[in-house]
């Protein structure tokens, strides 16, 4: 089935054209645009004459072949001249998303002078003789290395290290926008498990924290295992626990819409990797007591073969499809593929069925045929209501974690990081359009580190 996606900024154009300054002129783009379902942003006048004038059209289009479709459009307008066409998202990456810049000047040569050689030795002795003090006098208390071997990029596949760089820049910029913490991609270019547990140790002395990102499933459960145990600081595999800590604040906001328990609740997932397994957890040690996941093959069953040991510890006797598995289900919990949850399905849930569809670009089913059978849709993007969207739980957990120099994070430092995302949309505010903060909603960030704070004091992981 052919998914048709909004017009969306992540394939927005900068169109310059040259027209006649004459009279309906503009009208005539503006309509040609229309006819070729681009979404017209901001008109900008660059220049105008007598008899020409100059404008700069953003646009924004669903697709790439959509946004050649809507190029060929306007320069069929007659006497329209495109002077220049540009894609706005490749021109904001060119020459990086990210720099390093000093917290010091260096105007005077005293400064320099205690900033590197000589003075800076007084402070490398220093941290020699007591390596804690390495937390207070280097950038280590509030830096996170973001680790990628890019072999699981979005939902693009392997795409390798250089792949995945313009993702991970993007994600330091996210640490910094909203948790104010530094952080710097290291892509690297190996994906084997032990050449990658191996770096990221050799590395650790430079950095607080390790994230970890787009590192495919079975090998990124054994990687975070192992260097949790190895390090002692915080590791955190985002593509599992992020997504988790923000599925569970949204299921517990929509659980109370429906005044259903979540110890009572059927909650189906299509979707076994390692998101799909992290969520499962969380949710099960939130008080879940029905979980049925769902792969390819259809029901996680006991009586199938082969299983890794991760599906295996959520096995169950029941055998069959998808289809099978979400007769009678309250929640599905998508991770997976477009298009795979049909409205059919949707009307053998429940009463009051809650939909979590959150493969990117396009979820597991499109919120419109469905909106009118599920009491809560929320999806991974942005254009809809209720986005289930990481950056409301990594930069929160990590602040909590720095400030409170924890040896690593916990799943009780998780589910009370969900707990207080979800606290942010009072009983009063919920609707099914409002189940989770924006992720502009700069309460998020603080209100996630300061519960994480206290779990982690609560955990007896804290050295701060």
């Amino acid at each position: 089935m052919s998914q048709k996606l909004t017009p969306n900024p992540s394939y927005s154009l900068t169109i310059r054209l040259e027209l006649p300054n004459t009279p309906g002129m503009l009208a005539n783009v503006t309509h040609a645009i229309a006819l070729a379902e681009g979404n017209i942003g901001q008109i900008t006048l660059l220049e105008q004459t007598r008899k020409k004038s100059l404008r700069e059209f953003v646009v924004d289009a669903s697709s790439e072949d959509h946004a050649e479709a809507i190029v060929k459009a306007i320069k069929a307008v007659e006497f329209a001249k495109a002077v220049q066409v540009s894609d706005r998202t490749f021109d904001l990456h060119r020459g990086g998303k990210i720099a390093i810049e000093s917290r010091i000047g260096l105007k005077v040569s005293s400064n320099l002078a205690m900033a590197y050689t000589p003075g800076v030795g007084r402070i490398s002795k220093a941290i020699a003789e007591d390596p804690e003090l390495v937390f207070s006098l280097t950038c280590k208390s509030n830096m996170v290395a973001i680790v990628s071997d890019g072999s699981a990029v979005l939902g693009l596949g392997n795409l390798g290290a250089e792949g995945a760089l313009p993702v991970m820049e993007g994600k330091a910029i996210l640490f910094k926008e909203f948790g104010g913490i530094n952080a710097f991609p290291i892509c690297l270019a190996t994906q084997d498990t032990e050449e990658i547990i191996n770096t990221v140790k050799y590395l650790s002395p430079v950095f607080g924290g390790v994230n970890l990102e787009d590192i495919g499933a079975p090998r990124c459960f054994e990687i975070e295992k192992r260097l949790r145990e190895e390090l002692d600081i915080p590791v955190f595999h985002d593509d599992q626990h992020g997504t988790a800590i923000v599925t569970l604040a949204a299921l517990y906001n929509a659980l109370k819409l429906v005044k259903k328990s979540i110890d009572e609740v059927k909650i189906i997932f299509n979707g076994a990797g390692a998101a799909g397994i992290a969520i499962a957890r969380l949710l099960r040690q939130a008080g879940a007591k029905n979980l049925w996941l769902c792969d390819s093959q259809g029901i996680i069953s006991t009586q199938r073969d082969n299983l890794t040991p991760q599906k295996q510890e959520f096995a169950v006797e029941a055998h069959g499809s998808l289809a099978d598995a979400v007769k009678e289900a309250d929640v599905f919990i998508g991770v997976s593929v477009p298009g795979v949850l049909t409205p059919e399905m949707v009307k053998t849930m429940a009463t009051d069925p809650i939909v979590f569809a959150m493969a990117n670009p396009i979820p597991e089913i499109q919120p419109e045929l469905v909106e009118d059978e599920v009491a809560v849709i929320a999806t991974g993007r942005s254009d809809y209501a209720n986005q289930i969207n990481n950056v409301l739980a990594f930069p929160g957990i990590f602040r909590g974690a720095l400030d409170s120099r924890a040896r690593e994070i916990t799943p009780n430092m998780c589910q009370k990081a969900a707990s207080a995302i979800a606290s942010l949309i009072p009983p009063h505010h919920l609707s099914p359009e409002d189940i989770i903060p924006s992720v502009f909603d700069e309460r998020v960030a603080t209100a996630v580190a300061a519960a994480v704070q206290q779990a982690a004091r609560q955990d007896g992981v804290a050295r701060a």
